[in-house]
């Protein structure tokens, strides 16, 4: 995500044909919309200091966060606590689970509060929105990176790309491809007799948003972008995300939402997807996290079908085991450089981090040489650091689980460990970053998805190009990044076609990383997810129910047709 890819959109023409009471957002008026800036946090500037303030005041404070039900603060006798992974003795906010008598309550208020949301003018949705966007840019920019640095232990640059530039293009963007999609209206052939529209309604009920730990944008694209096509939100965020989501909730409020469309309600996992699954009311589930998660809570809904005033809609994205795969006549220095970025940046707690690599013998030996040079120079530790190139992974479960798989690099005969290997939770949960070199491309660790600092490389002969090609498909069941590295075009034409089922977002020449809003729509399919496309046109369009708008002027006189009367 460079500042100098980040392009600029324009709108025009956004007129929206239909009389003025069928369809209220006919006024909206045009605007340019640009991807949010990155800034650059050098020594001495506005921001570096303006962040370091915002993170000593995080540091020295317990925020207390309720549970939020339409604008009433819920406090249980139960208080747990956000840490920071990198200091995890260091607390950093109190909140609060919901159960289920609590999150019974919520959908009840939930689907009231829709019914006059929806009623709610898009023209005044979006200035609510464009508040929220300004406020996010301006305001409240370094209050979300410290919080997002601090709970998430992400660096300077990865909570500016998250918590700053992403989360403001999500808000601005979704509302350019709302009004986008708002200029078609369908065929009326003579005006004065009938004249056809339609317009985006929100669905009756409620929607149940489940958030990640690993991007703070994603929380505000699931929970608000339902929120904006006149639905009202179940936000369960990540418990490891608190500080920051509850940040983006009080930014909302404060833009204007109003209580009750959108409800924050932290709570245990199962707990909370039993309940929404029970419900009449459920609409809709927006969901990032796992795939057992997902598929549990799809079964949930199979098995209540007949419950439902609606077909609730599923939106799930889930992870990967995305690949770079080098061709014998790559740059080695792009393959070096995007594969450490990508494996590496926030601890490869990215849906889309690169976690194997297919590299040609004729290159390994260059390629493995940087790749060794360059992860030796990465620096481990506190975030607060501006020279920190990684912090710690997000929490002691991920700390086990990722520790386990160096544990079984070490064991195993067919796997190397050739940089890193180390890791120590005594103070943060720290992993180096490691890198595994494979003999047996479908061992678990080429297969399963990790989610840390660990990269697996599968060294192929040249003349196997062919057979190592199908292993990239085949060897996994997800299908969310993948990125190829080639200077032969006839080459880079036949991969494009091959691996067009096995990434949702496909690179060439660039890492598997960096999706940028309105550049890059992001999902994948298979077992990563339904593919929606979040940061694309389709998107907020899969939040809405949409009807249909015949206006006749000529009344109808006859039962007949002429036909009937020769």
């Amino acid at each position: 995500m460079m500042l100098n890819l980040r392009k600029f959109l324009v709108i025009k023409n956004l007129s929206v044909r239909g009389i003025q009471s069928v369809v209220p957002d006919s006024n909206l008026k045009d605007f340019t919309v640009v991807n949010e800036p990155i800034l650059s946090y050098k020594k001495g500037s506005k921001e570096r200091k303006e962040l370091e303030a915002a993170l000593n005041e995080a540091k020295s404070n317990i925020v207390d966060v309720p549970i939020m039900i339409a604008g009433e603060e819920i406090r249980t006798n139960e208080a747990r606590f956000q840490v920071m992974p990198h200091d995890h003795q260091h607390q950093i906010a109190r909140f609060y689970y919901a159960d289920e008598k609590l999150l019974q309550k919520a959908i009840g208020k939930c689907t009231e509060a829709q019914q006059k949301w929806d009623k709610t003018p898009l023209k005044e949705r979006v200035e609510i929105w464009d508040r929220a966007a300004d406020l996010m840019a301006g305001k409240y920019r370094q209050r979300l990176n410290a919080a997002t640095m601090l709970g998430q232990s992400k660096t300077t640059i990865q909570a500016e790309i998250d918590s700053a530039a992403e989360l403001i293009d999500f808000v601005r963007f979704n509302v350019f491809f709302l009004k986008e999609n708002a200029k078609f209206q369908p065929i009326s052939e003579d005006i004065k007799v009938t004249k056809n529209s339609v317009r985006f309604r929100g669905i009756d009920g409620f929607v149940a948003a489940v958030s990640p730990f690993n991007f703070t944008a994603i929380g505000g694209n699931l929970s608000y972008t339902p929120a904006l096509m006149g639905n009202s939100v179940l936000w369960k965020p990540s418990d490891t995300a608190i500080l920051s989501n509850w940040a983006i909730y009080e930014i909302m409020r404060e833009a204007g939402v109003p209580e009750g469309v959108v409800n924050f309600v932290p709570a245990d996992g199962p707990v909370f997807g039993d309940t929404i699954t029970k419900s009449p009311y459920l609409a809709g589930i927006n969901f990032t996290g796992s795939v057992p998660t997902f598929n549990r809570l799809w079964k949930q809904v199979g098995e209540n079908i007949n419950n439902y005033k609606n077909y609730p809609k599923l939106i799930g994205e889930c992870g990967g085991k995305n690949y770079h795969f080098v061709h014998p006549s790559a740059d080695i220095e792009s393959v070096v450089t995007g594969t450490i970025r990508s494996s590496f940046e926030y601890c490869g707690q990215k849906c889309s981090a690169c976690s194997r690599a297919y590299i040609p013998e004729s290159l390994w030996p260059k390629i493995k040489e940087g790749l060794l040079c360059e992860r030796s120079k990465l620096k481990v530790g506190d975030v607060s650091e501006f020279s920190t190139f990684m912090g710690a992974v997000i929490d002691e479960k991920a700390f086990k689980r990722i520790s386990s798989y160096i544990e079984h690099a070490k064991a195993s005969p067919n796997l190397e460990i050739i940089g890193g290997g180390g890791y120590d939770c005594s103070k943060g949960y720290f992993i180096e970053p490691t890198i595994v070199q494979t003999k047996d491309p479908l061992d678990k660790i080429m297969v399963e998805e990790i989610f840390g600092p660990l990269l697996t490389i599968y060294v192929y002969a040249d003349k196997d190009l062919d057979a190592t090609m199908k292993l990239v498909g085949s060897s996994t069941q997800f299908a969310l990044t993948g990125a190829v590295f080639s200077t032969n075009e006839s080459f880079l034409k036949r991969a494009l076609e091959e691996f067009k089922m096995t990434a949702g977002n496909f690179y060439i020449n660039d890492k598997s990383t960096g999706s940028v809003v309105g550049q890059q729509p992001f999902g994948g399919s298979r077992m990563s997810g339904t593919n929606d496309k979040a940061g694309g046109p389709q998107y907020v369009t899969r939040w809405s129910t949409v009807q249909s708008i015949k206006e006749t002027f000529v009344p109808l006189r006859d039962i007949d047709y002429p036909y009937m009367r020769e």
